[in-house]
C-alpha cells in the first residue's frame, strides 16, 4: 500500500500570550492521498485554521508547533524559513479566507503571479507573463488579458478570489489547503469557485484540505470530514456517514445550527413605515478639463414599501443595487424618486433636516469592526447616538440605557468596559445591532448582518432579529445575498440584478416557484433543501 501524500500525527500548536501559554490545536492527526479531498469544519476559534498554518509553518511570531508532519515521507514542521518557502507554493499551496489582504494592493495580478512563477520555475520574464496569463485562463477569469494589468482593488470579491487560487496553483502544488475560499461571496459565485477546485483538482491530481464552517458546502465537496472543537478533532470519517448519523453532541449541534423557523405575519392594516417609488441612484465616473465624465445607474427605478414589523428580503449578487438602494432610501446617498417616510416626505431633505428623523432610521452595517471605534468601550459606542439625540439624559441614564441594550442583543452588561477588539465577530455583530436599537427607530436597514459568520452565530442572530421584532414592531430591511438567512427573516423578497427589480413576491412563493431565470439560478447556487 503506498503511503499517504501527507501524514500529519499528534499536531499542536501553542501561542504565548501575557497570561500563560494558550492552546489553539491538540493532537490533531490526519492522512491524506493524492487526488482526495478532506474537509475541516468547526466554528471560528476551533483551531481549524491554525492546524493548517502550522502545517506551513506561518503561525504568528508568538506561536509554536509540536508533532510530526510528513510531506512524502520527509519531516516538515519547523524546518528552517529557507527550506520551508522552497515548499510553500511549491508543494502546498494555500488559497487563503480573504483574497484582498492576501493580495498586494500596490502590485498588479501579472506581477504578482509573474513573481511566484520565477522563484518557483525560474522563468525569464516572457515566459512568466505567459504562464501567468494561462493560470488566469486556468482559473475562468474573464479578459485574462486586461487582468493581467489589474490592481487588486480593481477587481470584484470573486474575481479576486480566482486570482488567489491562480497564485496557489503557480507553483504546481501536490497539497491545496483552501481556508474558507468562499466566505462573503455571493451564493452564484460561491457555487462557480468551488466548482473550479473540484475541476482543477481532477485535473492536477492534487490532494485538497477544506477549511469551512459551512456544512452544507462540506456535505456536496468532500469525501472525508474532520470535525474540531476547541483544538481537538471530536468526530471524523466519511462525510456521508457523519452527517447522517453524528455521535458527539458538537457536531449534532452544527448541523443543527442552520437558521430555522419563519418569522410571524405581520397583522393585516399594518401602517406602511416607508414607502419608496422609483428611486434611482447614478454615480458620476472619472471626466476632466476635456473629457466628460460617464454616468453610472446603479439603482434604476426601484419602488418598495415596508409596512410595521415586516421584514422585506434585498437579494442579488454584488454589485446587483442592493446596498445603494439601502442607503439611498435612509437619504444616505443622493438620488431621484419618491422616499415617504410614514407622513415626511425624505427626498430632497438635507443633513439638517434629517437630523430629528435619524433615531427612527437606523442601519447596521456589513463589517462590524469596520463601524465600531477600536478607541471607545462597547458601552460609550451603544450609547453615543444618545448622546446627540437625546441631550437631555445624564451620563448614568445613557449607560443604563446602553446596559438594557447590550442585555436585550444578550450582551452581558457587565462587558460594557471593555473594548470591540475583546469581542467575537458573531459579539460584535450584536453590539453593531444594540447601538441601532438604544435609539428606538421605527426603520432599520441591515446590509449583510451575518456575511462571514459561523452558521451558529448566524442562527442567534436571526432569534435575535425575530425577537426584537415581535417586542417593537420594527421594520426591517434585510440586505443579504445569504438566502439561508433571508428565508427565515423575510415576509416578501425583492430580488434585484443590474440596479433592477427582477422579481418580487412573498417568501415561501419565491422559493417554492421563482418565475424569473436569475433568481432561479440565486437558489440553485444556494443549495437549499426544501
Amino acid at each position: 500500500m503506498a503511503a499517504p501524500l501527507v501524514s500529519i500525527r499528534n499536531l499542536a500548536v501553542a501561542f504565548a500570550t501575557p497570561r500563560g501559554d494558550v492552546a489553539a490545536v491538540d493532537g490533531f492527526s490526519l492522512d491524506l492521498d493524492r487526488g482526495e479531498t478532506v474537509a475541516v469544519v468547526g466554528e471560528s476559534g476551533s483551531g481549524k485554521s491554525q492546524a493548517m498554518l502550522a502545517v506551513l509553518g506561518l503561525l504568528a511570531a508568538n506561536g509554536r508547533a509540536s508533532g510530526s508532519v510528513r510531506l512524502d515521507g520527509t519531516e516538515i514542521l519547523n524546518l528552517p524559513a529557507g527550506e520551508l518557502t522552497r515548499i510553500r507554493g511549491r508543494r502546498i499551496g494555500m488559497v487563503f479566507q480573504e483574497p484582498m489582504t492576501a493580495l498586494d494592493p500596490l502590485t498588479r495580478v501579472g506581477d504578482l503571479l509573474a513573481e511566484v512563477l520565477r522563484h518557483h520555475h525560474g522563468l525569464d520574464r516572457a515566459a512568466a507573463k505567459a504562464r501567468a496569463l494561462d493560470l488566469l485562463r486556468l482559473v475562468r477569469l474573464r479578459e485574462p488579458e486586461r487582468r493581467l494589468r489589474s490592481y487588486p482593488h480593481e477587481l470584484s470579491g470573486g474575481q479576486r478570489q480566482r486570482v488567489v487560487i491562480a497564485l496557489a496553483l503557480a507553483g504546481e502544488p501536490d497539497l491545496l489547503v483552501a481556508d474558507e475560499p468562499t466566505t462573503a461571496l455571493d451564493v452564484t459565485i460561491q457555487a462557480e469557485i468551488l466548482d473550479l477546485l473540484a475541476d482543477l483538482q481532477a485535473r492536477l491530481g492534487m490532494a485538497m484540505v477544506f477549511i469551512t464552517h459551512d456544512l452544507a458546502l462540506v456535505k456536496r465537496r468532500a469525501a472525508r470530514v474532520m470535525v474540531m472543537e476547541k483544538g481537538r478533532v471530536v468526530e471524523a470519517g466519511p462525510t456521508a456517514t457523519v452527517f447522517a448519523a453524528p455521535e458527539h453532541p458538537y457536531t449534532r449541534a452544527l448541523l443543527a445550527a442552520e437558521p430555522r423557523g419563519r418569522k410571524a405575519p405581520v397583522p393585516d392594516g399594518a401602517p406602511v413605515v416607508l414607502d419608496a417609488h422609483e428611486v434611482s441612484v447614478d454615480f458620476r465616473i472619472g471626466g476632466g478639463l476635456f473629457q466628460p465624465a460617464l454616468v453610472f445607474r446603479a439603482v434604476d427605478r426601484v419602488s418598495l414599501s415596508i409596512r410595521r414589523g415586516e421584514t422585506i428580503g434585498l437579494v442579488g449578487e454584488s454589485g446587483s443595487g442592493k446596498s445603494t438602494l439601502g442607503r439611498a432610501v435612509l437619504n444616505l446617498l443622493p438620488g431621484s424618486g419618491m422616499v415617504r417616510f410614514e407622513d415626511r416626505r425624505l427626498d430632497g431633505l438635507d443633513r439638517a433636516a434629517m437630523r430629528p428623523l435619524r433615531r427612527s432610521l437606523q442601519m447596521v452595517f456589513q463589517d462590524p469592526f469596520g463601524s465600531l471605534s477600536p478607541r471607545m468601550t462597547i458601552g460609550e459606542i451603544v450609547a453615543e447616538g444618545l448622546r446627540v439625540h437625546a441631550p437631555e439624559l445624564t451620563a448614568r441614564d445613557r449607560d443604563a440605557r446602553a446596559a438594557a441594550a447590550l442585555e436585550a442583543v444578550r450582551i452581558d452588561p457587565a462587558t460594557r468596559h471593555r473594548f470591540p477588539h475583546e469581542f467575537s465577530g458573531g459579539q460584535r455583530q450584536r453590539i453593531a445591532i444594540a447601538r441601532a436599537l438604544i435609539l428606538k427607530p421605527r426603520l432599520v436597514v441591515l446590509d449583510e448582518p451575518t456575511s462571514a459568520l459561523d452558521r451558529s452565530v448566524q442562527a442567534a442572530i436571526v432569534d435575535i432579529l425575530r425577537d426584537l421584532q415581535a417586542a417593537h414592531a420594527l421594520a426591517y430591511l434585510f440586505i443579504s445575498h445569504d438566502l439561508r438567512v433571508v428565508r427565515a427573516l423575510a415576509d416578501e423578497i425583492v430580488v434585484m440584478k443590474d440596479g433592477t427589480v427582477v422579481e418580487r413576491g412573498p417568501t415561501d412563493r419565491i422559493f417554492a416557484a421563482p418565475s424569473h431565470p436569475y433568481t432561479e439560478r440565486l437558489i440553485a447556487a444556494a443549495m437549499l433543501d426544501g
